[in-house]
Order: structure tokens, then C-alpha cells, then sequence
């Protein structure tokens, strides 16, 4: 059995697989908001799955932040109580057993690239849409982390072919910069942005319900939320020319937002043709989950080491 165990900032989720298959029971529960209590939740987790299953697993995690090649500490985690933490060392340690630690938008990119939308396909990226915006990079089902492990990380780039508009009114990120990718395109941007027009704040819900009903500030920040979104996509197509592009986070359950964004990709890209796929994931709030998992059977099967 492959364990596979999502660290988010509210929550812990935990799943068991045999051949991509579920076994046992999905396991949720809150996050606590300290350090060992949350190694005390997952060591529970995994011995729960175990018991109930009768199985023993290999453990993957999934957490949002990486785990500094040279110090073996957490690094650039929302989850702030990990921060400088020897979580990787620490797990082993509880569960008496290797653990294979992954940011968790590369636990996305893999789960889609293993048996999710992209399944077959040579090159993935995956996109993390929701109160930030991240990425992943799979190639042939190997997660690319780069040298400094920033690999995908496009949300910290500044949002390509700004307008005049944009420029003047580009938002301060939390990472010290002006007008990065993040700071148009996660559910919180999307909502200032229609505030900006409408003059009034409104859940993104609201908005996407207002724009079926043809609320004219509503639907124009959906068209303007999709030409930020292609934008942002074609620089990476422009580096990466990747063969599939999946939409994940909450963003991504946006009406139409995959053909959408497709249709608007050859403004921007550097080609004639524009080929790549866009799609939308395959697992829902499932596939970093299950990502988390497959980072041992990508190696245990003969297959490429899961994390590079």
C-alpha cells in the first residue's frame, strides 16, 4: 500500500492506494497549528490507515513548502509553524520507516501526470489556482524540482503584457514584489478585481453566479480573470513548451475556464501553431492527496525516481 498524506494549512488529509485503486477509508481532520502536534496527526493517520487495512505502506507527504536540500529544514511554507522544522527527519523517526516529502503543487502535477488528466502525456504542467497561485513541472512522470527547488513556481512572476491599467494599478505581493502572477490570479484577486469594477466586494461564488446571469461587472471580471489567466500560461509555454497544461486549486472550477483559456493561448505564445493541451484535473481536492502517494510507486514500480 502507497500512504499518501496532504499537509494544508487547514487541513490533514490521508488516502491509501494499491494499483491507483482506494484502499481502506479517506481520513480528514483539522490541522493543528503547532509542530509536533502535527507530526502526533499524521503518525496517527498512517497508523489508523494501517490498522484498518491490515496493510503496511510506504509514506509520501505532501506539504506547502519544500525541504531544503542543504539543511533538510522546511522552507517557504504558508504553514509558518514548519518553517525551519526537520519535518522529513523527524516522520521517519515517528514511523519508524523512509518518508518522501513534496511540495504540494508537485504532488498535484504527479497525480495528474500518473493516472489524471495528463496521464501519458511526456510533459505536465500543473497549476495551483486558489488563495495563491503555485505550480508544478512532471516530465514522464518525474517530478522537476530545479537545483533551487523553485521549479514551476510561475505565481512569483510579474503577470506578462501588463496594460497601462494593470501597471497603475498592479498589487503588492507578500513575497516583497509588485504585480506578480499571484496577485491577479487567485481567489482573492479575483474578487478585488471585480470590487474594482462594481464598486462593491462579493464572494467569487456570487460573482460566477451574477456573471450566468449576465451581471455586466460580474462577467467582465471572468473575461479579464481568463486573458490574465492565458497570459500568465503562455510564458510558460514560451519556456516550457509543455505538452499539457492541468488546472487545479478553485479557482479552476471557474465556468468553461480550461477551453477558455486554450482558445486565448495563441495571442501570446511564441508559435503559429499552439498545441498544447489545457485541461481540467482529473481528482478534484483528491489529486495532491494522491500525488502524495505515488511518490513512491513512480520509483517502486521501475519507473523514474518520483521527486528530482
Amino acid at each position: 500500500m502507497q500512504i499518501g498524506i496532504d499537509l494544508g494549512g487547514t487541513k490533514i488529509e490521508a488516502v491509501g492506494l494499491e494499483a491507483g485503486s482506494m484502499v481502506g477509508p479517506r481520513r480528514r481532520l483539522a490541522t493543528p497549528r503547532d509542530y509536533d502536534g502535527t507530526l502526533d496527526a499524521i503518525a496517527r493517520m498512517v497508523a489508523e490507515l494501517e490498522r484498518e487495512t491490515g496493510r503496511s505502506g510506504t509514506v509520501g507527504v505532501g506539504i506547502p513548502g519544500v525541504i531544503a536540500r542543504a539543511t533538510g529544514l522546511v522552507k517557504n511554507a504558508n504553514s509558518t509553524w514548519l518553517i525551519g522544522r526537520p519535518l522529513q527527519a523527524d516522520l521517519e523517526r515517528r514511523l519508524a520507516r523512509p518518508v518522501r516529502v513534496a511540495n504540494d503543487a508537485n504532488c498535484f502535477t504527479l497525480s495528474e501526470a500518473m493516472d489524471g488528466a495528463a496521464r501519458g502525456v511526456e510533459t505536465v504542467f500543473g497549476v495551483i489556482l486558489g488563495t495563491g497561485v503555485g505550480g508544478g513541472i512532471a516530465v514522464r512522470q518525474h517530478i522537476l524540482e530545479g537545483i533551487n527547488q523553485v521549479a514551476g513556481e510561475w505565481g512569483h512572476n510579474p503577470l506578462p503584457w501588463m496594460t497601462d491599467e494593470e501597471r497603475a494599478a498592479a498589487p503588492e505581493c507578500y513575497c516583497g514584489k509588485t504585480g506578480c502572477v499571484e496577485t491577479w490570479l487567485s481567489g482573492p484577486a479575483f474578487e478585488r478585481d471585480y470590487a474594482a469594477l462594481a464598486g462593491a466586494r462579493r464572494p467569487g461564488a456570487d460573482i460566477v453566479r451574477a456573471a450566468a446571469g449576465g451581471e455586466p461587472h460580474a462577467v467582465q471580471a471572468l473575461r479579464r480573470y481568463e486573458d490574465r489567466l492565458a497570459r500568465g500560461l503562455a510564458a510558460v509555454v514560451n519556456l516550457l513548451d509543455p505538452d499539457a497544461i492541468v488546472l487545479g486549486g478553485g479557482m479552476s472550477n471557474l465556468p468553461d475556464l480550461a477551453p477558455a483559456t486554450a482558445a486565448l493561448l495563441p495571442r501570446h505564445v511564441f508559435s503559429d501553431t499552439v498545441v498544447t493541451s489545457v485541461l481540467p484535473n482529473a481528482h478534484g481536492d483528491s489529486s495532491g492527496v494522491r500525488g502524495a502517494a505515488w511518490l513512491w510507486p513512480a520509483c517502486h514500480a521501475g519507473g523514474p525516481d518520483g521527486v528530482s
